[in-house]
């Protein structure tokens, strides 16, 4: 499917002068890393990635439309009830890139007042639930426009909307396992915008726990997109890109045997394999913090006494998220409380769905 599929071409469109749309979108976690575009504005993978999205962990969304009276463009956002302006250079280049494909979001001001469940800017996909929810809601105003949109069309353009404001965002418009980015054994996969896990999945991976440890709530230094620019001339980049591309073929397979030490040793690869990325780069950078490899150590001690099914992963930041099979939770939960806390400021207790 093209991109010029995704148009919005009738110039007679009707809708009511004011109105309110509002969305709700989850965060997601990616197994197999996307690190690496080939046009930061355009949003276009170098490798495919897989993610699960997280129950708990979410973005709030309400857009207030109002028709605009003069030429000039009104958009002002509110984040937790406060004005955001520092918000508003992403929001901006978001709305002006979306409108070549929603041309009826030029005839509107907007307010756009939005919430998160967990700490912006830190490493927990916050850009991901925010964008994707902003994109749902544009959707539904084009819902409002053209009555007979079917569901299937809806989410892909929000996908494909969500992407171009940021490129992990696709993937949180479905619940579920979600492919990015084209892969040769996946049907459907294209790098315009993510598509469900089409392949059988073994039970125990459609009920798994996920516990994140907040151990820094603070913004992150070098945001994710900056970080993806500097593997434009990284030494390493090619072998990565190839890496994650093999890594996807056995998790192809792993997802379809059960088979969940496989698993976790192959997410635990892949966190630290973009962290290695990370601190490889030129600028070179850590975003792990000293109690980032606390909690690694302990889960890895803890594991090898203990035989249980935990293991850990890593997005761009310093947090920890730990994934186990959800019938193993009353015990690890304990465990977690007793030995991890202290190392973390904040324990979300969250779930793949």
């Amino acid at each position: 499917m093209k991109k010029n599929y995704f148009f919005y071409s009738n110039k007679k469109c009707f809708i009511d002068h004011n109105g309110i749309v509002s969305s709700k979108s989850h965060s997601n976690l990616a197994l197999i890393k996307y690190w690496g575009k080939h046009n930061h504005k355009i949003q276009i993978p170098l490798n495919s990635s897989i993610s699960y999205s997280l129950g708990k962990v979410y973005t709030v969304t309400r857009l207030i439309y109002k028709r605009k009276k003069k030429k000039n463009s009104s958009i002002k956002i509110f984040f937790s009830g406060k004005e955001k302006t520092s918000f508003l250079p992403k929001i901006l280049e978001f709305f002006h890139r979306i409108s070549f494909y929603c041309s009826y979001l030029r005839d509107f001001n907007f307010i756009i007042e939005t919430y998160n469940t967990f700490p912006h800017s830190s490493g927990i996909a916050s850009s991901a639930s925010s964008m994707s929810a902003l994109a749902l809601c544009v959707m539904k105003i084009e819902k409002k426009l053209v009555s007979s949109l079917k569901k299937d069309l809806f989410l892909k353009k929000a996908s494909f909307l969500a992407r171009l404001g940021s490129g992990s965002a696709c993937r949180s418009i479905y619940s579920g396992l979600v492919v990015w980015g084209c892969h040769p054994s996946i049907k459907g996969s294209n790098n315009l915008y993510a598509i469900p896990y089409p392949y059988e999945v073994h039970s125990i991976f459609t009920k798994i726990a996920n516990t994140i440890l907040i151990i820094d709530d603070e913004p992150k230094k070098i945001l994710s997109s900056k970080g993806h620019q500097l593997m434009n001339n990284h030494p390493y980049a090619r072998e990565r890109f190839k890496c994650a591309n093999k890594n996807m073929n056995r998790l192809i397979s792993i997802l379809k045997i059960g088979d969940f030490q496989e698993f976790g040793e192959l997410i635990e690869h892949e966190a630290l394999t973009l962290h290695a990325m990370i601190m490889t780069s030129r600028p070179y950078f850590l975003w792990m913090k000293p109690n980032t490899l606390n909690v690694i150590h302990t889960v890895w001690d803890f594991r090898k006494h203990s035989n249980k099914n935990i293991y850990f992963t890593l997005d761009a930041g310093a947090n920890v998220h730990l994934l186990y099979p959800i019938q193993e939770k009353t015990s690890i939960i304990k465990w977690i409380y007793s030995d991890l806390f202290s190392y973390c400021k904040k324990i979300i207790e969250s779930f793949c769905y």
